[in-house]
């Protein structure tokens, strides 16, 4: 009998440690060099502009107060920033390599049982287990969407949250309809674009930097035009604002009943309370790699009722062939009766890890990790106020629970203070709004980094961010 020898596991080095950081940052350096805004359609930088000269603006409030003024600062070129990170000892975060904290608004630290799922054997995606774990993934989704009616569908495809602003477009309304597009950043340029795309007519109705359309100019705009459908980003990535849906979706019942109501929720579902019966809600799509805490690559949305009639009775075909529900919806109805079928091949370890992560989070009461969601972005938003630092979104009832978009400090930019922060074992995000791109930063608060009390994310975080203004002259 062979005598098992134990490998030894070999520990990646302070020099290591460091080049894999300097690597990553000139993966990124167009985020952090301090270059001209790009053009259209340039990450970190740049939103999308409106495709429609119908758009509605609203009135912008008074601006908000001044930043505080800087006495000292020393700017720390791109090169200085690029040392090695510092040796001093970090907290043990799992077993995982050792590795920054990922604090941006998604991707998100990922849990260790979740990763390991994605290391899962090859299988077959139409052989019994992996046809068992997606059945039960759809039906886990009904729970987290919070949605007990049979007559909803979920829907978990190959792809970035992205995919799901094209199945909205290419199945739920057709070319000429016209929709109506709440605009609290650059999601909502990007879902217009969508919607142009496939010959549908987007009009925005946009409100000031951090803030969110109000719902008396939402009644107006929907008693002067018919639309089929109404959207709005849950919380939107670039500003961190947090819309009122359940108001929201109420409202759009009483005064255009056959209006569908479709919540793009790639940045709040699993961070941000969403009851989709209760609310009367249309279509809800997210992406996996934000509050549910899975790897990116799933693209997942849940239908009502009310739209899978609205499908099923359309006058033209769906404008998109991977996209279709006529493709996808027997192959998501088979694999929830835990029967094999087959168009498009799925990813089984990302199903896997969406599996192990659905079952993490619905282990507790959903309301419990809504209020530990809300407790961190509270201790967060306060330790920005001791700062002296303020919000994209100023008022309370616009902020989101899951990020925070903070203003740096007058003179202050983010190739400034980013790499600071990755030197301390801490990544956060700049900005990506056009308009003010160089002056904030974006701190990502949901998942493991928040639900799992073992981790020191956020403490870690929130020191390293105060540390990191005072190294580039700062003072609160």
């Amino acid at each position: 009998m062979r005598r098992f020898i134990p490998r030894a596991i070999h520990y990646p080095t302070t020099s290591t440690l460091a080049s894999r950081a300097n690597s990553r940052l000139s993966l990124i350096s167009k985020h952090l060099h301090p270059a001209p805004i790009q053009e259209l359609n340039t990450p970190f930088s740049t939103e999308r502009t409106s495709v429609s000269d119908d758009d509605i603006e609203i009135e912008p409030s008074p601006p908000p107060p001044p930043q505080p003024e800087i006495k000292t600062r020393s700017i720390e070129t791109q090169t200085e920033a690029e040392e090695e990170i510092s040796e001093e000892p970090s907290a043990v975060m799992s077993s995982q390599p050792e590795h920054p904290a990922l604090l941006i608004p998604g991707p998100i630290e990922f849990d260790d049982a979740v990763l390991q799922s994605m290391s899962h054997f090859s299988e077959s995606h139409v052989g019994g287990p992996f046809v068992q774990c997606f059945g039960e993934v759809l039906t886990m989704l009904r729970k987290v969407f919070q949605t007990t009616d049979t007559a909803s569908q979920p829907f978990v495809i190959s792809g970035s949250g992205t995919l799901g602003w094209d199945q909205v477009a290419s199945n739920l309304v057709e070319p000429g309809d016209e929709v109506l597009v709440l605009h609290t950043g650059y999601f909502a340029d990007s879902f217009a674009d969508c919607f142009d795309t496939y010959g549908v007519k987007a009009t925005q109705l946009k409100a000031p930097i951090g803030d969110r359309p109000q719902l008396d100019a939402v009644e107006k705009a929907l008693q002067e035009k018919s639309y089929k459908m109404i959207t709005v980003t849950h919380v939107d990535t670039s500003t961190g604002v947090l819309s009122e849906i359940e108001a929201l979706s109420e409202l759009v019942h009483r005064v255009s009943p056959d209006t569908l109501v479709v919540i793009d929720a790639v940045c709040s579902v699993g961070s941000e309370e969403i009851q989709f019966d209760a609310w009367g809600l249309d279509v809800v799509l997210t992406a996996s790699q934000k509050g549910i805490g899975c790897p990116a690559g799933l693209s997942i949305l849940m239908a009502s009722g009310r739209a899978m009639d609205r499908f099923k009775n359309r006058k033209t075909k769906p404008t998109s062939y991977f996209g279709s529900w006529k493709n996808w919806l027997p192959i998501m109805q088979n694999y929830e009766a835990k029967k094999p079928s087959y168009f498009a091949t799925p990813s089984p370890q990302l199903v896997r890890a969406l599996h192990t992560s659905l079952t993490q989070i619905l282990s507790t009461p959903l309301n419990d990790r809504f209020a530990a969601h809300r407790a961190a972005s509270q201790k967060v938003k306060k330790a920005v106020a001791d700062l002296g630092l303020k919000q994209l979104a100023t008022k309370p009832e616009n902020q989101a629970n899951g990020m925070t978009a903070i203003y740096l400090p007058e003179g202050i930019t983010p190739p400034e203070v980013l790499p600071n922060l990755l030197k301390k074992g801490v990544i956060f995000a700049g900005g990506l709004h056009k308009e003010i791109a160089t002056k904030y930063i974006r701190f990502g608060h949901m998942g493991v980094s928040v639900t799992d009390p073992k981790r020191d994310d956020i403490d870690r975080a929130i020191k390293s961010l105060k540390e990191g203004l005072v190294e580039v002259g700062y003072k609160a």
